[in-house]
């Protein structure tokens, strides 16, 4: 098993210089001189060709592209990710570390809401298979499925903040601010385990195990929760693992509809104004994350299976 962890490991650390590289190159192969992008996000009134030189020399933008590439990816393992185009008194782990608390909230209540919702209700549609219940969450499965999450918040914020005045529209800083994005958010993950959740469990139901344990005579709730949960919960482990990161990811649509301060939010903005090193880093950091969640996750399943544990 120590083995196996190791190797995984070792099998992490050239997959993030990839993405780090891939990240890099991507962002300066747009057609536009980042150093007179910066002169123009900062308001400069008359940008000159010594202008742009100086700006280039003082963000490095004048050295080969291999030499940047290494002295940015050495400066982001020190945790310095450089400067800010906007504002260059504002370095973007800073912009990052202010705008981090609120996407983490907002994912954190999304997935309690996942877990609290799609697994109960992924057992029943198992257990009352293509009854009322299960023809109904089907349905939602469908409908939410095909839905944006965009479009998704949009509608409750018209039904709930507008017709029905429960709740706010936007902005943070309470509980009642946080319902709204955080169901947004979840709506299509909820559809997606509940489904997962549910073919498992009917196909775990069809195996001889569930048989022998039935002419045994154990209780028809524990086979259920001891033995068929159990063992369809175990490829879900990865799946829900893998949420955590795409959770914080998908919050970008949906903070901006909803006001929310997050990373989604900063990344927009960042986008609109071009600035370069928050946008670098805000898809570095999520490449990270998925690779990382998915290197925990898996090693979690491998442990948690014996069969998985036995092969590693």
């Amino acid at each position: 098993m120590k083995r196996y962890v190791i190797r995984r490991l070792l099998m992490a650390i050239p997959l993030l210089i990839a993405i780090s590289f891939i990240c890099y190159l991507f962002i300066n192969l747009i057609p536009s001189n980042a150093a007179e992008v910066a002169l123009r996000v900062q308001q400069t009134p008359l940008i000159t060709d010594e202008m742009i030189a100086e700006m280039e020399e003082k963000l490095g933008l004048n050295k080969p592209f291999l030499i940047r590439y290494f002295n940015w990816l050495t400066g982001c393992l020190r945790g310095d990710f450089g400067v800010s185009y906007v504002n260059p008194t504002r370095t973007v782990s800073g912009e990052l570390l202010r705008s981090m608390p609120a996407t983490l909230q907002l994912a954190g209540a999304s997935f309690i809401i996942v877990i609290l919702l799609s697994i109960p209700v992924g057992v029943l549609c198992a257990v009352y298979k293509d009854s009322f219940f299960d023809v109904i969450m089907r349905a939602f499965i469908f409908i939410s499925t095909a839905m944006p999450s965009y479009w998704i918040g949009l509608l409750l914020m018209w039904l709930i903040s507008v017709k029905l005045k429960l709740l706010p529209t936007n902005g943070n800083g309470t509980i009642r601010h946080l319902i709204l994005p955080a169901i947004t958010v979840a709506l299509s993950y909820i559809a997606t385990y509940i489904r997962l959740i549910r073919n498992n469990m009917l196909e775990n139901m069809k195996q001889d195990y569930v048989l022998y344990a039935n002419v045994r005579g154990i209780p028809q709730k524990a086979i259920l929760v001891k033995h068929i949960l159990k063992n369809s919960m175990h490829t879900c482990i990865v799946a829900m693992g893998m949420s955590i990161p795409q959770l914080i990811s998908g919050t970008i649509v949906v903070e901006n509809v909803f006001s929310w301060p997050g990373l989604g939010t900063l990344c927009i903005s960042s986008i609109f104004n071009r600035d370069y090193p928050v946008i670098q880093i805000y898809v570095l950091l999520i490449g990270v994350l998925f690779v990382l969640f998915n290197l925990i996750f898996d090693v979690l399943q491998t442990v948690s299976d014996p069969r998985l544990r036995k092969d590693s």
